[in-house]
Protein backbone atom coordinates (compact mmCIF):
# COMPACT_ATOMS: atom_id res chain seq x y z
CA UNK A 1 0.00 0.00 0.00
CA UNK A 2 2.66 2.36 0.78
CA UNK A 3 4.61 1.47 -2.25
CA UNK A 4 2.08 2.61 -4.57
CA UNK A 5 0.81 5.41 -2.65
CA UNK A 6 4.80 6.79 -3.10
CA UNK A 7 4.23 5.87 -7.10
CA UNK A 8 0.89 8.09 -7.49
CA UNK A 9 2.73 11.06 -5.40
CA UNK A 10 6.25 10.38 -7.89
CA UNK A 11 3.69 10.53 -10.98
CA UNK A 12 1.34 13.70 -9.64
CA UNK A 13 4.84 15.57 -9.37
CA UNK A 14 5.95 14.53 -13.03
CA UNK A 15 2.63 16.06 -14.16
CA UNK A 16 3.48 18.94 -12.48
CA UNK A 17 6.62 19.75 -14.10
CA UNK A 18 4.64 18.62 -17.31
CA UNK A 19 2.07 20.92 -16.97
CA UNK A 20 4.30 24.12 -15.98
CA UNK A 21 7.07 23.88 -18.60
CA UNK A 22 5.30 22.50 -21.78
CA UNK A 23 1.91 23.82 -21.87
CA UNK A 24 0.63 25.68 -25.49
CA UNK A 25 0.32 29.35 -25.61
CA UNK A 26 -3.49 30.50 -24.74
CA UNK A 27 -5.16 31.48 -27.61
CA UNK A 28 -6.54 34.43 -25.18
CA UNK A 29 -4.15 36.50 -23.77
CA UNK A 30 -2.89 36.92 -20.32
CA UNK A 31 -5.37 39.93 -18.22
CA UNK A 32 -3.05 42.95 -18.06
CA UNK A 33 -0.73 42.91 -14.33
CA UNK A 34 -2.35 45.68 -12.43
CA UNK A 35 0.65 47.84 -10.64
CA UNK A 36 -0.72 46.59 -7.42
CA UNK A 37 2.04 45.69 -4.99
CA UNK A 38 2.06 43.27 -1.87
CA UNK A 39 -0.19 40.68 -3.62
CA UNK A 40 1.27 37.90 -1.53
CA UNK A 41 2.24 37.48 1.66
CA UNK A 42 5.97 37.23 3.20
CA UNK A 43 6.68 34.54 6.17
CA UNK A 44 4.87 31.20 6.77
CA UNK A 45 1.63 32.21 5.60
CA UNK A 46 2.26 32.79 1.88
CA UNK A 47 4.66 29.92 1.38
CA UNK A 48 2.65 27.67 -0.90
CA UNK A 49 3.07 27.15 -4.24
CA UNK A 50 0.53 27.43 -6.81
CA UNK A 51 1.30 23.51 -8.21
CA UNK A 52 0.65 22.28 -4.51
CA UNK A 53 -2.98 22.23 -4.70
CA UNK A 54 -3.02 21.44 -8.05
CA UNK A 55 -1.46 18.20 -8.56
CA UNK A 56 -4.27 16.07 -9.02
CA UNK A 57 -6.06 16.77 -12.32
CA UNK A 58 -5.53 17.35 -15.88
CA UNK A 59 -2.90 19.12 -17.81
CA UNK A 60 -5.45 21.63 -18.89
CA UNK A 61 -7.10 22.53 -15.45
CA UNK A 62 -3.51 22.97 -14.00
CA UNK A 63 -2.63 25.71 -16.85
CA UNK A 64 -6.13 26.99 -16.16
CA UNK A 65 -5.42 28.21 -12.68
CA UNK A 66 -1.72 29.16 -13.38
CA UNK A 67 -3.28 31.34 -15.90
CA UNK A 68 -5.43 32.88 -13.22
CA UNK A 69 -2.51 33.43 -10.94
CA UNK A 70 -0.98 35.31 -13.36
CA UNK A 71 -3.20 37.87 -13.21
CA UNK A 72 -2.67 38.85 -10.11
CA UNK A 73 -0.19 42.10 -9.42
CA UNK A 74 3.46 42.23 -8.50
CA UNK A 75 6.52 44.56 -8.36
CA UNK A 76 6.49 46.39 -11.08
CA UNK A 77 3.91 44.47 -13.15
CA UNK A 78 6.42 42.92 -15.36
CA UNK A 79 9.58 40.83 -16.18
CA UNK A 80 12.82 42.47 -15.16
CA UNK A 81 14.85 41.01 -18.33
CA UNK A 82 12.46 41.76 -20.91
CA UNK A 83 9.90 43.59 -20.12
CA UNK A 84 6.52 41.57 -20.49
CA UNK A 85 3.56 41.17 -18.85
CA UNK A 86 2.83 37.68 -18.79
CA UNK A 87 3.96 35.60 -16.14
CA UNK A 88 3.38 33.55 -13.74
CA UNK A 89 3.98 31.85 -10.33
CA UNK A 90 6.54 29.13 -10.30
CA UNK A 91 7.19 27.64 -6.52
CA UNK A 92 9.13 29.43 -4.05
CA UNK A 93 12.61 29.64 -2.72
CA UNK A 94 13.77 29.26 0.48
CA UNK A 95 16.59 32.16 1.34
CA UNK A 96 18.51 31.92 4.88
CA UNK A 97 15.77 34.41 6.73
CA UNK A 98 12.81 33.72 4.70
CA UNK A 99 10.76 32.21 1.59
CA UNK A 100 10.00 34.04 -0.82
CA UNK A 101 8.13 33.96 -3.91
CA UNK A 102 8.89 32.95 -7.52
CA UNK A 103 7.41 34.08 -10.94
CA UNK A 104 8.26 32.35 -14.48
CA UNK A 105 8.59 34.96 -17.79
CA UNK A 106 6.19 33.17 -20.46
CA UNK A 107 8.21 35.03 -23.05
CA UNK A 108 11.93 34.76 -22.01
CA UNK A 109 11.45 31.69 -19.54
CA UNK A 110 13.67 33.52 -16.80
CA UNK A 111 12.74 33.00 -13.48
CA UNK A 112 12.54 36.00 -11.19
CA UNK A 113 10.81 37.66 -7.45
CA UNK A 114 8.66 40.60 -6.95
CA UNK A 115 11.46 42.35 -4.14
CA UNK A 116 13.89 45.25 -5.38
CA UNK A 117 15.84 44.05 -2.30
CA UNK A 118 17.77 41.16 -4.67
CA UNK A 119 20.28 39.22 -2.99
CA UNK A 120 19.70 39.87 0.69
CA UNK A 121 19.91 37.34 3.46
CA UNK A 122 16.71 39.09 5.32
CA UNK A 123 13.56 39.92 3.82
CA UNK A 124 12.59 44.20 2.81
CA UNK A 125 10.43 45.32 5.71
CA UNK A 126 13.24 44.04 7.90
CA UNK A 127 15.55 46.50 5.66
CA UNK A 128 13.01 49.23 5.69
CA UNK A 129 12.52 49.35 9.21
CA UNK A 130 16.51 49.23 9.76
CA UNK A 131 16.31 52.18 7.78
CA UNK A 132 13.34 54.01 8.99
CA UNK A 133 14.59 53.62 12.47
CA UNK A 134 18.07 55.17 11.77
CA UNK A 135 16.42 58.25 10.58
CA UNK A 136 14.86 59.08 13.58
CA UNK A 137 17.94 60.05 14.91
CA UNK A 138 19.18 56.17 16.04
CA UNK A 139 23.16 54.85 15.58
CA UNK A 140 23.57 51.99 14.00
CA UNK A 141 24.32 49.74 16.80
CA UNK A 142 20.57 51.27 18.84
CA UNK A 143 18.76 50.15 15.42
CA UNK A 144 20.28 46.76 15.49
CA UNK A 145 19.27 46.59 19.60
CA UNK A 146 15.79 47.70 18.36
CA UNK A 147 15.24 45.18 15.47
CA UNK A 148 16.12 42.49 18.10
CA UNK A 149 13.93 43.57 20.81
CA UNK A 150 11.18 44.09 18.02
CA UNK A 151 11.27 41.55 15.24
CA UNK A 152 13.38 38.75 17.12
CA UNK A 153 16.29 38.95 14.19
CA UNK A 154 20.30 39.80 15.03
CA UNK A 155 21.60 42.13 12.60
CA UNK A 156 25.26 43.48 12.97
CA UNK A 157 25.66 47.18 12.92
CA UNK A 158 27.89 47.34 9.85
CA UNK A 159 24.97 45.26 8.03
CA UNK A 160 22.34 48.40 8.98
CA UNK A 161 24.92 50.67 7.57
CA UNK A 162 25.38 49.07 4.22
CA UNK A 163 21.83 48.70 3.96
CA UNK A 164 21.48 53.08 4.51
CA UNK A 165 24.47 53.80 2.08
CA UNK A 166 22.69 51.60 -0.55
CA UNK A 167 19.17 53.03 -0.39
CA UNK A 168 20.16 56.59 0.38
CA UNK A 169 18.79 57.55 -2.54
CA UNK A 170 15.38 56.99 -1.28
CA UNK A 171 15.68 58.60 2.15
CA UNK A 172 16.41 62.18 1.09
CA UNK A 173 15.69 63.47 4.84
CA UNK A 174 19.41 62.13 5.22
CA UNK A 175 20.75 65.91 4.75
CA UNK A 176 18.25 66.97 7.41
CA UNK A 177 18.89 64.34 9.56
CA UNK A 178 21.78 65.88 11.80
CA UNK A 179 20.16 68.94 12.10
CA UNK A 180 16.73 67.29 13.34
CA UNK A 181 19.05 65.26 15.95
CA UNK A 182 20.32 68.32 18.05
CA UNK A 183 16.72 69.52 18.68
CA UNK A 184 14.78 66.41 18.81
CA UNK A 185 15.03 62.72 20.34
CA UNK A 186 14.46 59.68 18.40
CA UNK A 187 11.65 59.15 20.59
CA UNK A 188 9.54 62.74 20.11
CA UNK A 189 10.47 63.43 16.69
CA UNK A 190 7.63 61.92 14.90
CA UNK A 191 4.52 62.72 17.09
CA UNK A 192 1.57 59.96 16.39
CA UNK A 193 -1.40 59.93 17.33
CA UNK A 194 -4.25 56.56 16.90
CA UNK A 195 -7.80 58.71 16.01
CA UNK A 196 -10.94 56.54 16.49
CA UNK A 197 -13.00 58.37 13.36
CA UNK A 198 -15.12 55.32 12.26
CA UNK A 199 -12.49 53.37 11.67
CA UNK A 200 -8.82 53.51 13.19
CA UNK A 201 -6.40 56.12 11.19
CA UNK A 202 -3.22 56.75 12.30
CA UNK A 203 -2.22 60.13 12.70
CA UNK A 204 1.48 60.76 12.05
CA UNK A 205 3.35 65.06 12.55
CA UNK A 206 6.93 65.09 11.65
CA UNK A 207 7.91 67.50 14.39
CA UNK A 208 11.19 68.30 13.24
CA UNK A 209 11.06 67.99 9.12
CA UNK A 210 8.26 70.48 9.70
CA UNK A 211 9.96 73.27 11.56
CA UNK A 212 13.59 72.76 9.10
CA UNK A 213 11.45 73.27 6.10
CA UNK A 214 9.68 76.43 7.34
CA UNK A 215 12.95 77.60 8.45
CA UNK A 216 14.80 76.50 5.52
CA UNK A 217 13.91 78.99 2.87
CA UNK A 218 11.63 82.54 2.48
CA UNK A 219 9.46 80.53 0.40
CA UNK A 220 7.55 79.08 3.17
CA UNK A 221 7.98 81.52 6.28
CA UNK A 222 4.28 82.15 5.03
CA UNK A 223 2.86 78.56 5.52
CA UNK A 224 3.69 78.48 9.20
CA UNK A 225 -0.24 78.52 9.59
CA UNK A 226 -0.05 75.10 8.21
CA UNK A 227 2.65 73.35 11.07
CA UNK A 228 0.47 75.78 13.83
CA UNK A 229 -2.99 73.32 12.94
CA UNK A 230 -1.00 70.37 12.45
CA UNK A 231 0.58 70.89 16.08
CA UNK A 232 -2.94 71.33 17.31
CA UNK A 233 -4.74 68.05 15.93
CA UNK A 234 -3.93 66.13 18.83
CA UNK A 235 -5.34 68.53 21.41
CA UNK A 236 -8.37 69.85 19.71
CA UNK A 237 -9.38 67.57 16.64
CA UNK A 238 -13.65 67.53 17.07
CA UNK A 239 -13.72 64.09 17.57
CA UNK A 240 -17.58 63.91 17.34
CA UNK A 241 -17.52 65.51 13.70
CA UNK A 242 -15.82 62.66 12.07
CA UNK A 243 -18.92 59.98 13.74
CA UNK A 244 -21.87 62.01 11.77
CA UNK A 245 -20.18 63.54 8.49
CA UNK A 246 -20.30 62.68 5.35
CA UNK A 247 -16.74 61.71 3.82
CA UNK A 248 -15.22 63.28 1.35
CA UNK A 249 -15.07 60.41 -1.23
CA UNK A 250 -18.80 60.26 -0.71
CA UNK A 251 -20.07 63.93 -0.80
CA UNK A 252 -23.02 64.47 -3.50
CA UNK A 253 -20.78 67.97 -4.44
CA UNK A 254 -18.81 68.24 -7.73
CA UNK A 255 -17.11 70.85 -9.78
CA UNK A 256 -16.90 71.88 -13.15
CA UNK A 257 -13.99 70.58 -14.69
CA UNK A 258 -13.85 73.23 -17.44
CA UNK A 259 -10.75 75.71 -18.20
CA UNK A 260 -8.44 73.23 -15.77
CA UNK A 261 -5.82 70.82 -16.29
CA UNK A 262 -4.24 67.70 -14.71
CA UNK A 263 -0.75 67.70 -15.29
CA UNK A 264 1.12 63.87 -15.64
CA UNK A 265 4.68 64.46 -13.69
CA UNK A 266 7.62 62.69 -12.59
CA UNK A 267 7.53 62.46 -9.46
CA UNK A 268 9.89 60.30 -6.41
CA UNK A 269 6.60 59.29 -4.64
CA UNK A 270 6.18 56.96 -7.21
CA UNK A 271 9.45 55.49 -7.19
CA UNK A 272 9.05 54.85 -3.44
CA UNK A 273 6.09 53.30 -4.03
CA UNK A 274 7.80 50.79 -5.96
CA UNK A 275 10.44 50.34 -3.76
CA UNK A 276 8.34 50.34 -0.42
CA UNK A 277 4.89 48.54 -1.54
CA UNK A 278 6.23 44.83 -2.01
CA UNK A 279 6.93 45.06 1.45
CA UNK A 280 3.75 45.35 2.06
CA UNK A 281 1.91 41.74 4.12
CA UNK A 282 -1.46 42.25 2.22
CA UNK A 283 -2.83 45.26 0.11
CA UNK A 284 -4.80 46.75 2.78
CA UNK A 285 -1.32 47.53 4.63
CA UNK A 286 -0.22 49.79 1.35
CA UNK A 287 -1.36 52.97 2.72
CA UNK A 288 -0.13 51.91 6.30
CA UNK A 289 3.25 50.99 5.04
CA UNK A 290 3.57 53.70 2.79
CA UNK A 291 3.26 55.98 5.22
CA UNK A 292 5.39 55.02 7.54
CA UNK A 293 8.43 54.82 5.28
CA UNK A 294 7.57 58.43 3.75
CA UNK A 295 6.75 60.16 6.99
CA UNK A 296 10.38 58.99 8.28
CA UNK A 297 12.57 59.16 5.51
CA UNK A 298 11.73 61.79 2.26
CA UNK A 299 12.33 65.78 2.73
CA UNK A 300 9.26 66.87 2.65
CA UNK A 301 6.29 64.90 3.96
CA UNK A 302 5.21 66.78 7.21
CA UNK A 303 1.96 64.58 7.91
CA UNK A 304 -0.21 62.01 7.18
CA UNK A 305 -3.92 60.50 7.67
CA UNK A 306 -4.55 64.21 8.87
CA UNK A 307 -8.27 64.69 9.83
CA UNK A 308 -10.05 67.68 8.08
CA UNK A 309 -13.70 68.64 7.69
CA UNK A 310 -15.86 71.30 5.91
CA UNK A 311 -19.12 72.61 7.44
CA UNK A 312 -22.31 73.91 5.64
CA UNK A 313 -21.53 77.01 6.25
CA UNK A 314 -18.04 77.41 4.91
CA UNK A 315 -19.11 75.58 2.07
CA UNK A 316 -21.79 78.90 1.67
CA UNK A 317 -19.10 81.24 2.72
CA UNK A 318 -16.53 80.28 -0.68
CA UNK A 319 -20.02 80.32 -2.81
CA UNK A 320 -20.72 84.09 -1.89
CA UNK A 321 -18.06 85.76 -0.76
CA UNK A 322 -14.98 84.07 -2.21
CA UNK A 323 -17.35 83.19 -6.36
CA UNK A 324 -16.47 79.32 -5.64
CA UNK A 325 -18.62 77.16 -8.11
CA UNK A 326 -20.25 74.35 -6.42
CA UNK A 327 -22.18 71.87 -7.95
CA UNK A 328 -24.99 69.09 -6.79
CA UNK A 329 -26.61 66.81 -9.40
CA UNK A 330 -30.38 67.17 -9.50
CA UNK A 331 -32.17 64.02 -8.99
CA UNK A 332 -34.30 61.92 -11.24
CA UNK A 333 -37.71 61.65 -10.30
CA UNK A 334 -40.98 59.90 -11.74
CA UNK A 335 -43.52 63.08 -11.18
CA UNK A 336 -44.06 64.68 -14.45
CA UNK A 337 -42.24 68.43 -14.17
CA UNK A 338 -38.94 69.76 -14.59
CA UNK A 339 -36.55 68.15 -11.83
CA UNK A 340 -36.23 71.57 -10.41
CA UNK A 341 -39.63 71.75 -9.80
CA UNK A 342 -39.20 68.07 -8.18
CA UNK A 343 -36.48 69.03 -5.88
CA UNK A 344 -38.25 72.20 -4.68
CA UNK A 345 -40.84 69.21 -3.50
CA UNK A 346 -38.97 67.44 -2.08
CA UNK A 347 -36.87 67.62 1.62
CA UNK A 348 -33.35 67.64 1.23
CA UNK A 349 -32.24 64.47 2.91
CA UNK A 350 -31.17 64.35 6.06
CA UNK A 351 -27.25 63.97 6.12
CA UNK A 352 -27.45 66.88 3.74
CA UNK A 353 -29.49 69.12 5.54
CA UNK A 354 -33.16 69.30 7.12
CA UNK A 355 -34.66 72.33 4.82
CA UNK A 356 -36.59 71.35 2.25
CA UNK A 357 -35.43 73.37 -1.25
CA UNK A 358 -38.73 75.43 -1.49
CA UNK A 359 -37.07 77.39 1.55
CA UNK A 360 -34.42 78.15 -0.77
CA UNK A 361 -36.33 79.30 -3.50
CA UNK A 362 -38.70 81.99 -1.11
CA UNK A 363 -34.88 83.17 0.09
CA UNK A 364 -34.37 83.95 -3.71
CA UNK A 365 -31.23 81.51 -3.80
CA UNK A 366 -33.34 79.31 -6.19
CA UNK A 367 -30.61 76.56 -8.13
CA UNK A 368 -28.94 77.50 -11.25
CA UNK A 369 -28.98 75.08 -14.30
CA UNK A 370 -25.67 74.06 -15.38
CA UNK A 371 -26.52 71.76 -18.77
CA UNK A 372 -25.64 68.66 -19.03
CA UNK A 373 -23.22 66.99 -17.35
CA UNK A 374 -22.57 63.48 -18.11
CA UNK A 375 -24.90 61.17 -16.41
CA UNK A 376 -27.18 63.99 -15.06
CA UNK A 377 -28.21 67.79 -15.30
CA UNK A 378 -26.09 69.63 -12.40
CA UNK A 379 -27.17 72.94 -11.19
CA UNK A 380 -25.25 75.51 -8.52
CA UNK A 381 -25.79 74.28 -5.06
CA UNK A 382 -28.23 76.22 -2.64
CA UNK A 383 -27.21 76.70 0.13
CA UNK A 384 -30.12 74.60 1.66
CA UNK A 385 -28.53 71.66 -0.40
CA UNK A 386 -24.95 71.95 1.19
CA UNK A 387 -24.62 69.15 3.32
CA UNK A 388 -24.42 69.67 6.80
CA UNK A 389 -20.79 68.52 7.87
CA UNK A 390 -17.93 66.44 5.41
CA UNK A 391 -15.20 64.93 6.57
CA UNK A 392 -11.95 63.10 5.37
CA UNK A 393 -8.28 62.06 6.17
CA UNK A 394 -5.78 63.58 4.03
CA UNK A 395 -3.18 60.26 3.08
CA UNK A 396 -0.29 62.60 2.62
CA UNK A 397 0.53 66.37 3.43
CA UNK A 398 4.11 67.66 1.91
CA UNK A 399 5.74 71.13 1.82
CA UNK A 400 7.92 71.77 -0.78
CA UNK A 401 8.44 74.43 -3.76
CA UNK A 402 7.16 77.04 -1.73
CA UNK A 403 3.00 75.38 -1.97
CA UNK A 404 1.39 72.74 0.19
CA UNK A 405 1.05 69.58 -1.60
CA UNK A 406 -2.07 67.05 -0.61
CA UNK A 407 -1.30 63.67 -2.24
CA UNK A 408 -3.56 60.56 -2.19
CA UNK A 409 -2.23 57.35 -3.03
CA UNK A 410 -4.48 55.40 -5.37
CA UNK A 411 -3.49 51.82 -6.93
CA UNK A 412 -4.91 52.31 -10.17
CA UNK A 413 -4.27 56.05 -10.57
CA UNK A 414 -4.59 55.98 -14.25
CA UNK A 415 -8.03 54.92 -13.79
CA UNK A 416 -8.84 57.22 -11.14
CA UNK A 417 -10.06 60.93 -10.88
CA UNK A 418 -10.06 61.77 -7.47
CA UNK A 419 -10.58 65.35 -8.44
CA UNK A 420 -13.55 66.35 -6.53
CA UNK A 421 -12.72 64.69 -3.05
CA UNK A 422 -8.76 66.29 -3.46
CA UNK A 423 -10.54 69.85 -3.84
CA UNK A 424 -12.69 69.38 -0.94
CA UNK A 425 -9.53 68.52 1.30
CA UNK A 426 -8.33 71.39 -0.20
CA UNK A 427 -11.27 73.42 0.62
CA UNK A 428 -11.12 72.42 4.24
CA UNK A 429 -7.26 72.98 4.70
CA UNK A 430 -7.87 76.37 3.44
CA UNK A 431 -10.67 76.95 5.89
CA UNK A 432 -9.01 75.30 9.04
CA UNK A 433 -5.82 77.05 8.41
CA UNK A 434 -6.36 81.03 7.22
CA UNK A 435 -4.11 80.18 3.87
CA UNK A 436 -5.37 80.95 0.19
CA UNK A 437 -6.27 77.87 -2.04
CA UNK A 438 -3.59 79.04 -4.19
CA UNK A 439 -1.10 77.95 -1.60
CA UNK A 440 -2.51 74.31 -2.28
CA UNK A 441 -1.94 71.54 -4.94
CA UNK A 442 -3.60 67.88 -5.22
CA UNK A 443 -2.16 65.04 -6.85
CA UNK A 444 -2.95 61.60 -6.51
CA UNK A 445 -0.34 58.24 -7.72
CA UNK A 446 0.84 55.17 -7.34
CA UNK A 447 3.80 53.37 -8.70
CA UNK A 448 3.58 54.21 -11.79
CA UNK A 449 1.96 57.52 -12.74
CA UNK A 450 1.80 61.00 -10.53
CA UNK A 451 -1.14 63.04 -11.50
CA UNK A 452 -1.57 66.86 -10.33
CA UNK A 453 -3.85 69.77 -10.43
CA UNK A 454 -4.85 73.43 -8.89
CA UNK A 455 -7.99 73.26 -6.76
CA UNK A 456 -8.19 76.86 -7.56
CA UNK A 457 -9.06 76.10 -10.91
CA UNK A 458 -11.50 73.79 -10.00
CA UNK A 459 -13.39 75.99 -8.16
CA UNK A 460 -13.30 79.48 -9.43
CA UNK A 461 -13.20 79.83 -12.84
CA UNK A 462 -12.21 83.57 -14.88
CA UNK A 463 -14.73 85.26 -16.23
CA UNK A 464 -12.65 86.06 -19.60
CA UNK A 465 -10.04 83.08 -20.64
CA UNK A 466 -9.44 82.16 -24.66
CA UNK A 467 -6.07 79.63 -23.80
CA UNK A 468 -6.78 76.34 -25.55
CA UNK A 469 -3.34 74.97 -24.71
CA UNK A 470 -0.63 75.11 -21.70
CA UNK A 471 2.62 74.78 -22.19
CA UNK A 472 4.59 72.93 -19.47
CA UNK A 473 8.25 71.45 -18.94
CA UNK A 474 6.68 68.19 -19.04
CA UNK A 475 4.55 69.09 -22.22
CA UNK A 476 1.66 70.82 -24.10
CA UNK A 477 -1.43 69.90 -22.65
CA UNK A 478 -5.32 70.90 -23.90
CA UNK A 479 -7.45 72.99 -21.80
CA UNK A 480 -10.38 70.48 -20.77
CA UNK A 481 -13.52 72.14 -22.43
CA UNK A 482 -16.12 69.32 -21.11
CA UNK A 483 -17.54 69.62 -17.48
CA UNK A 484 -18.27 66.50 -16.29
CA UNK A 485 -14.95 65.11 -16.55
CA UNK A 486 -11.01 65.42 -17.46
CA UNK A 487 -10.76 64.26 -21.11
CA UNK A 488 -6.79 63.97 -21.00
CA UNK A 489 -3.92 63.50 -18.47
CA UNK A 490 -1.45 63.19 -20.87
CA UNK A 491 1.21 65.85 -22.98
CA UNK A 492 -0.49 66.55 -26.64
CA UNK A 493 2.06 66.05 -29.61
CA UNK A 494 2.80 69.43 -30.98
Amino acid sequence: MIFFEKIRMIAVKLRQRVARFFWRPSTRPVPEVAPALGSEPQGDAGHSAISGNAGIGAVQGLRSILLKKGSEAIGSGKCPYCGSKEFVKRGTRQKKKERVQLYICRSCRRTFTQFPAKGKSYSLPVIIDAISYYNLGFSFEQVSQVLKKKQGVDIQPSSVFDWYEQYKGMCSYSRMRPFAAKEFSPYNVIEITTLAHRQLYRFCFHRAKAKLIINETFRHFHLSPIVDFLKMVTGECPHQYFQEGLRASEAPLFFSKKEMIVRSKENYATKMAEFVLPASPDNKKRHETLQKFMISNDSVTVATEVPVYLTREDLAHMQTKLGFEIYIKEKKHPASGSAAEALAKEAVDPALGSEPQGDAEKQGTAPQSAGNAGSGAMHLAAEAELPKLITGHVDFIQIRNGSIHLLDYKPNAAKEKPIEQLTLYALALSRLTGLRLFEFKCAWFDEKNYFEFYPLHVVYKKKKGNRKKIYTKEGVYDINERMDKVERMKTIEV
